[in-house]
């Protein structure tokens, strides 16, 4: 996931991640656990699939877990790093279409609807991720915003 326009950063700290414990129902919107959800794969399990991926990406940008969304980042779009707007609360987590994307490709996308709301007021972000596997596992290349 990435802002489709850049934001004026506001003076405030962000904590390095949100509170969530292993047993709190995961943000990505499954009804497992975060730790047996995607808690996993933000403490070093593979992702095996790319929709099980852009789930953990997101659920790493709710508890702002910007190592992870680094690390399953391809290298040639990476950022040198991620800023999390501390008025932004993300809120759930629409899969509308994957393509491929299973361990059997190479490559895949996942279409989604992310919602936030930023200072109090309601919107989403509506994207189709593209992934690639790189050096054997899933990870983010490049996104298409969908209106």
């Amino acid at each position: 996931m990435s802002r489709r326009t850049p934001r004026t950063r506001r003076p405030a700290t962000v904590p390095a991640a949100s509170p969530i414990a292993p047993g709190s129902p995961c943000p990505c919107g499954f009804t497992a656990a975060y730790g047996a959800c995607c808690g996993r794969y933000h403490t070093g399990t593979a992702a095996p699939t790319c929709e099980a991926l852009m789930r953990s990406r997101y659920a790493a940008f709710v508890v702002r877990d910007a190592g992870y969304l680094l690390r399953t980042w391809h290298p040639e779009t990476r950022p040198p790093s991620v800023d999390f707007d501390p008025a932004m609360r993300w809120t759930g987590l629409e899969i509308l279409d994957t393509t491929e994307g299973s361990a059997f490709h190479t490559t895949g996308t996942v279409t989604f609807r992310a919602h936030y709301s930023d200072d109090g007021r309601p919107d989403a972000l509506h994207e189709k991720s593209r992934f690639v596997r790189h050096e054997g596992a899933w990870v983010y290349a490049s996104a298409i915003f969908v209106d």
